[in-house]
């Protein structure tokens, strides 16, 4: 099987050869720092461990031109009306024919970035945007929602000159709306003022054939799982959570097979001694691993503070675990 059959495979609850092992994201100069802990000064790191090649590509959905002040009245509705144009032909690449003919001939996975999250499509991108937001999601809720609705039927829109030319195998919702100690907004307020922006975007994804539906969130969203759920996404891809916080064993009990999941192994346990790393691993990946519709991989990006005889460990690990499940 090539990388697009494992994972399409997988999130169906197939057979795949092996479940897909993704590559975390690795910088160079982690890479380099590695060559003085023991990484072989000629050694190609990328072919010491199977990796399923995989490309994201994102949607261009800001404003353009690109707004300078957000306003919080009404009028910025028209504004933004005007600026979130879907047949606007630089909202594709300008390499945009190249891009889908090789896409037809690929063995990779081909992942659509389709949304940026609810602050981002607000305008924050500081603090005092924050503030401004947060204000208005208590004090203007009408607003906020309607800005939500703009982006949702615009994206739509845009999705269909995309999905038109070339076919996806995952469409990704990143949702960076929570803390560690939970979201930034109440469940109720995300249900009420976020999702309802997402309906249009994930209908015009299943009228094109797009199953795995992937929301992508970061650190402490576990009380927002219910509403995401319900709403229609079928795989969850947590980020950079607090231990135990997005506990994946707990999550399959809760929801089961109605939500695949990606990731789920803390990427702080790479940092601790390696047989507390083993261990916690071999506890938690292989009953998500039986029961199916899951990718371990490292719940964010592996840094230089990571020792690199652990990360041999770990991809071994992984490597080992996935290879015997398979051969089941």
């Amino acid at each position: 099987m090539n990388s697009r059959q494992r994972f399409i495979e997988s999130l169906a609850y197939g057979q795949p050869d092996r479940v897909p092992l993704f590559e975390e994201g690795i910088r160079d100069e982690v890479i380099s720092a590695w060559r003085n802990e023991g990484l072989p000064g000629n050694a190609q790191f990328f072919s010491l461990f199977p990796v399923d090649a995989r490309e994201e590509v994102a949607l261009d959905v800001e404003p353009r031109p690109e707004l300078s002040h957000w306003s919080n009245q009404r009028s910025l509705l028209e504004i933004l009306r005007r600026r979130l144009d879907p047949e606007d032909p630089a909202r594709l690449p300008a390499d945009w024919p190249e891009k889908v003919k090789a896409w037809h001939r690929r063995d990779h996975v081909l992942m659509l970035r389709v949304n940026w999250g609810f602050f981002q499509t607000l305008g924050v991108e500081g603090w005092s945007r924050f503030e401004e937001v947060i204000y208005l999601v208590k004090e203007n809720p009408r607003l906020v929602r309607d800005i939500m609705l703009l982006q949702g039927d615009f994206t739509a829109r845009l999705l269909e000159r995309v999905l038109a030319d070339v076919e996806v195998d995952a469409a990704v919702f990143s949702e960076p709306i929570s803390g560690n100690h939970g979201p930034l907004i109440s469940p109720k307020m995300f249900e009420e003022l976020v999702l309802v922006g997402y309906e249009p975007i994930l209908a015009r994804l299943r009228q094109f054939g797009v199953n795995n539906l992937i929301m992508r969130t970061y650190a402490n969203s576990r009380s927002l799982l219910p509403a995401i759920v319900e709403s229609g996404f079928n795989c969850l891809w947590a980020c950079e959570s607090p231990p135990g916080s997005m506990d994946y064993s707990q999550i399959r009990k809760e929801y089961g097979r109605d939500l695949r999941l990606i990731g789920g192994v803390d990427v702080d346990l790479l940092l601790g001694d390696k047989e507390t790393l083993c261990r916690e691993i071999e506890e938690l990946l292989p009953p998500l691993l039986t029961d199916g519709g899951f990718i371990p991989l490292a719940d964010g990006r592996i840094r230089g503070n990571v020792p690199y005889e652990n990360y041999v460990a770990y991809r071994q690990l992984l490597m080992d675990l996935t290879t015997a499940k398979a051969s089941l």
